[in-house]
Protein backbone atom coordinates (compact mmCIF):
# COMPACT_ATOMS: atom_id res chain seq x y z
CA UNK A 1 0.00 0.00 0.00
CA UNK A 2 1.39 3.43 -1.07
CA UNK A 3 0.71 6.14 0.91
CA UNK A 4 3.36 8.99 -0.25
CA UNK A 5 2.26 11.58 1.72
CA UNK A 6 1.88 9.42 5.44
CA UNK A 7 -1.33 10.27 5.82
CA UNK A 8 -3.00 7.70 8.49
CA UNK A 9 -5.79 6.17 6.61
CA UNK A 10 -6.16 2.70 7.96
CA UNK A 11 -4.99 1.71 11.27
CA UNK A 12 -4.45 -2.24 11.99
CA UNK A 13 -5.48 -3.72 15.30
CA UNK A 14 -4.01 -6.64 16.80
CA UNK A 15 -6.04 -8.06 20.01
CA UNK A 16 -7.49 -10.56 21.43
CA UNK A 17 -10.58 -12.78 20.55
CA UNK A 18 -11.86 -13.10 23.97
CA UNK A 19 -12.62 -9.67 26.12
CA UNK A 20 -9.81 -10.52 28.81
CA UNK A 21 -11.08 -9.91 32.45
CA UNK A 22 -10.24 -6.62 32.97
CA UNK A 23 -13.42 -4.43 31.79
CA UNK A 24 -10.93 -2.27 31.31
CA UNK A 25 -9.77 -3.60 28.11
CA UNK A 26 -13.30 -3.94 26.25
CA UNK A 27 -14.01 -0.27 27.11
CA UNK A 28 -10.48 0.78 25.55
CA UNK A 29 -11.63 -1.29 22.32
CA UNK A 30 -15.10 0.25 22.26
CA UNK A 31 -13.39 3.63 22.49
CA UNK A 32 -10.87 3.17 20.30
CA UNK A 33 -13.43 2.39 17.21
CA UNK A 34 -15.40 5.33 18.19
CA UNK A 35 -12.45 6.95 17.83
CA UNK A 36 -11.23 5.46 14.92
CA UNK A 37 -14.63 6.46 12.62
CA UNK A 38 -14.63 10.02 14.24
CA UNK A 39 -11.33 11.03 12.92
CA UNK A 40 -12.60 9.28 9.16
CA UNK A 41 -9.25 6.35 10.40
CA UNK A 42 -10.41 2.67 8.54
CA UNK A 43 -9.95 -0.06 10.72
CA UNK A 44 -8.17 -3.05 9.44
CA UNK A 45 -8.67 -6.55 11.50
CA UNK A 46 -8.70 -10.49 11.64
CA UNK A 47 -12.67 -10.56 10.97
CA UNK A 48 -13.35 -12.29 13.77
CA UNK A 49 -16.72 -11.15 16.24
CA UNK A 50 -15.61 -12.29 19.22
CA UNK A 51 -13.56 -10.29 22.43
CA UNK A 52 -11.81 -7.41 21.62
CA UNK A 53 -11.66 -8.24 17.65
CA UNK A 54 -15.65 -7.72 17.71
CA UNK A 55 -16.11 -5.00 20.20
CA UNK A 56 -13.63 -2.97 18.09
CA UNK A 57 -14.90 -3.45 14.56
CA UNK A 58 -18.39 -3.54 15.98
CA UNK A 59 -17.73 0.17 17.23
CA UNK A 60 -16.13 1.47 14.42
CA UNK A 61 -19.23 0.43 12.04
CA UNK A 62 -21.63 1.60 14.79
CA UNK A 63 -20.00 5.35 14.55
CA UNK A 64 -20.49 5.37 10.74
CA UNK A 65 -16.96 4.14 10.40
CA UNK A 66 -15.01 1.73 7.85
CA UNK A 67 -13.92 -1.79 8.66
CA UNK A 68 -11.78 -3.99 6.14
CA UNK A 69 -12.10 -8.00 7.85
CA UNK A 70 -9.57 -10.41 6.63
CA UNK A 71 -10.22 -13.91 8.25
CA UNK A 72 -8.75 -17.12 6.55
CA UNK A 73 -10.97 -19.69 5.86
CA UNK A 74 -10.36 -22.52 8.80
CA UNK A 75 -11.58 -19.47 11.03
CA UNK A 76 -14.57 -18.20 9.87
CA UNK A 77 -16.58 -20.46 12.71
CA UNK A 78 -14.17 -20.00 15.25
CA UNK A 79 -13.76 -16.79 15.55
CA UNK A 80 -17.47 -15.83 13.80
CA UNK A 81 -16.64 -13.80 11.02
CA UNK A 82 -18.71 -10.31 11.38
CA UNK A 83 -20.33 -10.46 7.75
CA UNK A 84 -21.27 -6.45 8.35
CA UNK A 85 -18.02 -5.12 7.58
CA UNK A 86 -17.71 -3.32 4.30
CA UNK A 87 -14.75 -5.09 3.22
CA UNK A 88 -14.77 -8.44 4.17
CA UNK A 89 -11.69 -10.80 2.44
CA UNK A 90 -11.48 -15.09 2.91
CA UNK A 91 -7.90 -16.20 2.43
CA UNK A 92 -6.81 -19.26 2.40
CA UNK A 93 -4.16 -19.21 5.37
CA UNK A 94 -2.50 -17.03 8.01
CA UNK A 95 0.39 -15.67 6.06
CA UNK A 96 -2.38 -14.38 3.80
CA UNK A 97 -3.97 -12.67 6.29
CA UNK A 98 -0.87 -11.22 7.82
CA UNK A 99 0.19 -9.78 4.85
CA UNK A 100 -3.09 -8.49 3.55
CA UNK A 101 -3.00 -6.85 6.78
CA UNK A 102 0.03 -5.13 6.14
CA UNK A 103 -0.08 -4.36 2.77
CA UNK A 104 -3.62 -2.65 3.68
CA UNK A 105 -2.41 -0.46 6.64
CA UNK A 106 -0.57 2.71 7.94
CA UNK A 107 0.30 1.89 11.08
CA UNK A 108 -0.21 -0.94 13.90
CA UNK A 109 -1.89 -0.82 17.18
CA UNK A 110 -1.86 -3.54 20.03
CA UNK A 111 -4.99 -4.11 21.97
CA UNK A 112 -4.86 -6.64 24.79
CA UNK A 113 -4.67 -10.06 23.01
CA UNK A 114 -3.31 -13.86 23.82
CA UNK A 115 -0.74 -15.25 21.94
CA UNK A 116 -1.68 -15.00 18.32
CA UNK A 117 -1.71 -11.11 19.08
CA UNK A 118 1.69 -10.97 20.39
CA UNK A 119 3.11 -12.94 17.89
CA UNK A 120 1.33 -10.22 15.54
CA UNK A 121 3.00 -7.56 17.24
CA UNK A 122 6.32 -8.68 17.47
CA UNK A 123 6.57 -9.82 13.83
CA UNK A 124 5.98 -5.99 12.73
CA UNK A 125 8.51 -4.85 15.58
CA UNK A 126 11.08 -7.58 13.81
CA UNK A 127 10.28 -5.70 10.73
CA UNK A 128 10.90 -2.39 11.88
CA UNK A 129 14.05 -3.24 13.42
CA UNK A 130 15.43 -5.13 10.28
CA UNK A 131 14.36 -1.52 8.49
CA UNK A 132 11.85 -3.25 6.26
CA UNK A 133 9.05 -0.31 7.06
CA UNK A 134 8.78 2.59 8.30
CA UNK A 135 4.93 2.87 9.16
CA UNK A 136 4.14 3.47 13.03
CA UNK A 137 3.67 0.71 15.42
CA UNK A 138 1.73 1.36 18.94
CA UNK A 139 1.47 -0.85 22.04
CA UNK A 140 -1.58 0.44 23.94
CA UNK A 141 -0.47 -0.39 27.42
CA UNK A 142 -4.05 -0.77 28.81
CA UNK A 143 -3.99 -1.31 32.31
CA UNK A 144 -0.41 -2.34 32.14
CA UNK A 145 -1.29 -5.17 30.07
CA UNK A 146 1.85 -4.93 28.24
CA UNK A 147 4.04 -4.19 30.71
CA UNK A 148 6.26 -7.53 31.28
CA UNK A 149 6.95 -7.33 27.37
CA UNK A 150 7.92 -3.75 27.76
CA UNK A 151 10.47 -5.01 30.58
CA UNK A 152 11.54 -8.00 28.49
CA UNK A 153 12.39 -5.46 25.89
CA UNK A 154 14.63 -3.58 28.36
CA UNK A 155 15.80 -6.69 29.58
CA UNK A 156 16.91 -7.95 26.08
CA UNK A 157 18.68 -4.25 25.92
CA UNK A 158 20.60 -4.73 28.79
CA UNK A 159 21.68 -8.15 27.87
CA UNK A 160 22.98 -6.80 24.75
CA UNK A 161 20.41 -8.47 22.38
CA UNK A 162 18.72 -5.50 21.22
CA UNK A 163 21.98 -3.27 20.07
CA UNK A 164 21.48 0.83 19.17
CA UNK A 165 22.31 -0.04 15.77
CA UNK A 166 19.23 -2.51 15.54
CA UNK A 167 16.86 -0.74 17.74
CA UNK A 168 13.29 -1.19 18.07
CA UNK A 169 11.34 1.52 17.13
CA UNK A 170 7.74 1.40 18.58
CA UNK A 171 5.07 4.02 20.64
CA UNK A 172 3.45 3.04 24.36
CA UNK A 173 0.57 4.79 24.82
CA UNK A 174 -1.46 3.95 28.24
CA UNK A 175 -4.57 6.16 27.29
CA UNK A 176 -6.34 4.98 24.34
CA UNK A 177 -7.46 8.33 23.96
CA UNK A 178 -3.77 9.01 22.88
CA UNK A 179 -3.01 6.47 20.39
CA UNK A 180 -4.51 8.71 16.88
CA UNK A 181 -2.69 11.80 17.67
CA UNK A 182 0.52 9.01 18.40
CA UNK A 183 0.03 7.52 15.42
CA UNK A 184 -0.57 10.50 13.61
CA UNK A 185 2.66 12.88 15.04
CA UNK A 186 5.04 9.39 14.20
CA UNK A 187 3.66 9.65 10.69
CA UNK A 188 4.51 13.05 9.98
CA UNK A 189 7.90 12.57 11.42
CA UNK A 190 8.55 9.84 8.53
CA UNK A 191 7.17 12.11 6.36
CA UNK A 192 10.20 14.74 7.02
CA UNK A 193 13.20 13.20 5.76
CA UNK A 194 12.79 9.56 6.90
CA UNK A 195 12.60 7.11 4.28
CA UNK A 196 9.34 6.16 2.53
CA UNK A 197 7.12 2.99 4.00
CA UNK A 198 8.45 -0.09 2.00
CA UNK A 199 5.67 -2.31 1.78
CA UNK A 200 8.41 -5.26 -0.41
CA UNK A 201 9.67 -7.49 2.83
Amino acid sequence: MKNPDQKIRRVCVYCGSSPGTNPRFAAAAETFGRLLAESDIGLVYGGGNNGLMGITARSVLASGGHVTGIIPDFLKQREVMLREVQEPIVVPDMHTRKRLMFEKADAFVALPGGVGTLEELVEQLTWVQLDRHRKPVLIADIGGFWRPLLSLMAHMRDQGFIPTKLEVRYLVAERIEDVIPMLEAAARRTGDGAPSLNPAL
